[in-house]
């Protein structure tokens, strides 16, 4: 049973196909990056489903944060270079340094910042490889909701009433219950 970050960490370095990812990733060299999101709350909840498949994951999201290059055609170019040395996985690459523009939030003032404003504190979660190829999990909203699998909306889309209904719209769209049964959803009813 995974109870720890640790835990996290260990299902992680043993997955040989997470492993690669966190190794292409890392060799763009990028400013403050992390492979977060869906990609790592999908093995956690697999894992606890006891699922010796894993799921079908639409997009594997590298994050950066590098406010010297704005431009969206850095992040194309990016995605071009891992798309070549990993064709299958579809990834998806996003500077957080421009992301807040298009999200209609507060400059964000790192990629852990960012993460901690995803909707959901069951994906607000990110791994990397540091230096010395040590695996990081960064987990600004915390492991608990993760791993009782409870998906709530992180602090800040319940500060008001129209990131609820972002938030609400997500739920219904991404169905986490028809994949992982034993996920419970909190509904959030009205702003806060």
């Amino acid at each position: 049973m995974l109870k720890s970050k640790e835990d996290i960490i260990a299902i992680i370095k043993e997955d040989q196909w997470m492993m690669e990812l966190l190794r292409n990733a890392k060799e763009l060299n990028l400013p403050d990056w992390w492979i977060c999101a869906g990609v790592v709350r999908s093995k956690i909840w697999d894992v606890l489903h006891g699922f010796s498949e894993r799921t079908r994951i639409p997009d594997v999201d590298v994050i950066y944060f590098d406010q010297t290059n704005l431009d969206e055609s850095e992040e194309k170019r990016l995605e071009k270079e891992l798309h070549s040395r990993l064709p299958a996985i579809p990834w998806s690459v996003k500077n957080q340094a421009r992301m807040h523009v298009i999200n209609h939030f507060p400059p964000y003032l790192s990629s852990v910042d960012a993460i901690s404003k995803f909707p959901e504190t069951v994906t607000a979660l990110g791994v990397k490889l540091d230096d010395g190829d040590n695996l990081i999990l960064t987990a600004p909203c915390g492991i608990r909701d993760v791993l009782n699998m409870e998906v709530k909306p992180t602090p800040f889309f319940k500060e008001t009433k129209e990131l609820t209904l972002i938030y609400e719209e997500r739920l219904k769209k991404k169905d986490w219950s028809s994949v992982w049964n034993k996920v419970t959803v909190i509904h959030i009813v009205g702003g806060t």
